[in-house]
């Protein structure tokens, strides 16, 4: 029965910080003949997204490939602003200390315009104030260049060039379950492991082993 007892404690505390899976969609449109699709997912906010991507009608070679600030497509592309970056830093590539919350740096067409890939990110979330539900998806002309070169636009847009295509980040699963504050891009999953074996040592103290 003690053992019991304990289970159900360290249970009931996974529990309490258990979150629904979170799953978004972009449909990707422009003025050119540039469409596609992506889709986001992540299982909780202590985890990456997984971004997959299709895209046709690019010329080949390198895209910039970021995510703005609004989910505004009544000018087109334009009306989605600059790239998302809540933390008011320079632009960097998606592997940089520092770099905006939307810098997803280039994807790579083919020799036919498709692009056909998938990656993980630590910095962007589905979850908490930082959240990038609601923002849109720009595939740019150009190729960015991550805030490494000369030109004044560096390090504000990586210089990616015009927007060929966007698109609103819209929820694709059904959200049901409150939120618990999330900190974007920090696992809390070490912190949370080491507080439940501390709590079960307390327990099992308590009834005597």
């Amino acid at each position: 029965m003690k053992v019991l007892i304990v289970l159900a404690v360290v249970g009931c505390m996974a529990s309490v910080h258990a979150e629904q899976s979170k799953k978004a969609v972009v449909f990707l449109q422009g003025t050119s003949n540039v469409s596609g699709n992506v889709t986001l997912s992540q299982p909780s906010c202590t985890e990456p997204v997984f971004i997959e991507v299709n895209i046709i009608g690019l010329s080949p070679g390198k895209h910039g490939f970021h995510i703005h600030e609004k989910g505004d497509l009544s000018d087109g592309c334009t009306s989605t602003g600059g790239h998302y970056n809540p933390d008011k830093v320079t632009h960097g590539g998606p592997a940089d200390q520092v770099r905006h919350v939307g810098d997803l740096g280039n994807v790579v067409a083919d020799e036919n315009g498709v692009v056909k890939t998938s990656f993980s990110d630590t910095v962007v979330s589905l979850f908490g104030s930082y959240s990038v539900l609601g923002r849109a998806i720009v595939v740019h002309a150009g190729v960015d260049d991550f805030g490494k070169t000369n030109h004044p636009d560096s390090l504000k847009t990586g210089n990616a060039g015009g927007r060929l295509a966007c698109g609103i980040i819209g929820i694709l699963s059904p959200f049901d379950e409150p939120e618990q504050p999330c900190s974007s891009g920090h696992s809390m999953r070490p912190l949370l492991i080491v507080l439940g074996l501390m709590m079960s040592t307390l327990v099992i103290r308590a009834l005597g082993y």
